[in-house]
């Protein structure tokens, strides 16, 4: 058994024995607090009228380049399988998801979309779901555990055809991808205009996503040959306007062959560091933001309850006033048509009707109103009568507005906001702490701990 093989054994023993990564243990453990059908933060979110995605478990690594540049051999070399089909013609002509899984499987691009559904709005660029599919890996070389790499279409110039626009596609999953590695060949096409133009697209506005590599160094000639072709791309590259950027590198790497040594200073582990530098930083990108949407969430919920608090508050004030107009409604002009009753009748029949106690009372109340109305016109009454009636209508639909009152939540709806609330806070908050913990135990010992 050669090195590579048993190296490869030993990753994939590791692997089928439960032996996970702290840092795959991390993304998956933040990813399933989101995503849990009852208690992630997602359906908290969903029920405050909020959004929220829940982070990925991988960092997407797309590979662009002209056709022949090494992407596809790169990506076998990277996981130690020949996954994806390599040579001198335009073998890519659509976007394949290289990805780690359980079982070795393709995928058609409907499945793909639907195993991916942050790259769903790809269905939208006409002719990109029929050249869209997936592959899956067993392999647990390296970091492809928490990688899934997207090897682009070969592009090239002229009157070549593609069956989709192919540049529209690379520049919108520019935007959606974490890391963005740019291959130049040093035969022919390695001044692509095509290539540059969707370079210089990209780096408008993830410029930090960008890096460059000399793919197939050894086959550039001697020393002077290699530096040569680097100084053409780079100067090709640096009239592009933001391209000319300080600290400018463009490692030279290709693919380690041991039947066929070479001279050439291969740099390619410099691209594997720059993924497993993506990762750390996925990785706390991913805690920093479960933080943040803690505290957002707990907020919310808080903001929830204080505003339903205030409904019920006002939604009792509104029932007292409705009260106050519909009695207003019914007894203002019951009272005055008393006081009108009270002035035109003897005495004595109150006196029989009430007691004389109870009709004095009642007189001494009245006797103001039944003064007033022994002032009016008899031929006035009639219209103060129906002005009585206006103002009865009046008061009455006063009541029935202010009795008018705003949805609350339920004691079940208040009980789970309180829950969720509670759960966020001290559940979320605290595996949050936890996780933290154990990915910097990776770097630094525990006694720097605070």
């Amino acid at each position: 058994m050669s090195g590579k093989v048993k190296a490869r054994a030993a990753a994939n023993a590791e692997a089928m024995s439960g032996a996970v990564p702290v840092t795959e243990r991390i993304l998956r453990d933040c990813h399933s607090l989101y995503s849990e059908p009852d208690t992630g933060l997602v359906a908290l979110a969903s029920h405050l009228q909020l959004s929220l995605l829940p982070p990925r478990k991988k960092i997407t690594v797309m590979l662009m380049g002209n056709h022949s540049a090494g992407k596809s051999s790169f990506i076998n070399w990277y996981i130690e399988e020949h996954i994806q089909r390599t040579g001198v013609a335009i073998e890519t002509q659509g976007f394949t998801f290289i990805t780690s899984g359980r079982k070795r499987e393709s995928l058609t691009g409907d499945a793909t979309l639907h195993l991916y559904p942050h790259f769903k709005p790809l269905q939208s660029f006409q002719g990109v779901s029929e050249y869209l599919c997936t592959e899956i890996s067993t392999s647990r070389q390296k970091k492809f555990s928490l990688v899934t790499f997207v090897d682009t279409p070969g592009l090239v110039d002229g009157d070549m055809k593609y069956p989709f626009d192919v540049d529209r596609a690379i520049l919108w999953l520019g935007e959606l991808c974490d890391l963005v590695l740019v291959f130049f060949d040093p035969m022919g096409q390695a001044l692509c205009k095509r290539t540059l133009n969707i370079v210089e697209k990209i780096n408008e506005h993830h410029g930090d996503k960008l890096h460059f590599y000399l793919s197939k160094a050894d086959e550039a000639g001697g020393e002077s040959d290699r530096q040569r072709v680097l100084m053409q791309i780079v100067q090709e590259l640096c009239k592009r306007p933001g391209l000319n950027k300080c600290g400018f590198d463009m490692p030279t790497i290709y693919i380690p062959n041991p039947n066929k040594p070479s001279r050439c200073v291969n740099q390619i582990e410099e691209a594997c560091k720059t993924i497993e530098k993506t990762i750390t930083q996925t990785v706390q990108t991913t805690l920093n933001t479960l933080g943040r949407d803690c505290q957002k969430l707990t907020e919310s919920v808080e903001a929830a309850l204080l505003e339903d608090n205030e409904k019920v508050r006002g939604n009792r004030r509104s029932r007292v006033r409705g009260c106050l107009f519909g009695l207003g409604g019914f007894l203002l002009p019951l009272f005055l048509f008393a006081s009108a009753l009270f002035g035109s009748t003897s005495p004595e029949l109150w006196n029989a009707l009430l007691g004389e106690a109870a009709a004095e009372t009642l007189g001494m109340y009245l006797s103001p109103l039944s003064t007033l109305w022994s002032l009016l016109p008899g031929d006035c009454l009639g219209y103060v009568f129906l002005a009585l009636l206006v103002l009865s209508a009046l008061l009455l639909l006063l009541a029935r507005s202010c009795f008018r009152t705003r949805e609350t939540l339920s004691k079940k709806q208040r009980r789970y906001l309180q829950e969720r609330q509670e759960y966020v806070r001290e559940v979320v908050g605290h595996k949050k702490k936890q996780l933290y913990e154990d990915y910097l135990k990776q770097s630094v010992g525990e006694h720097d701990m605070s």
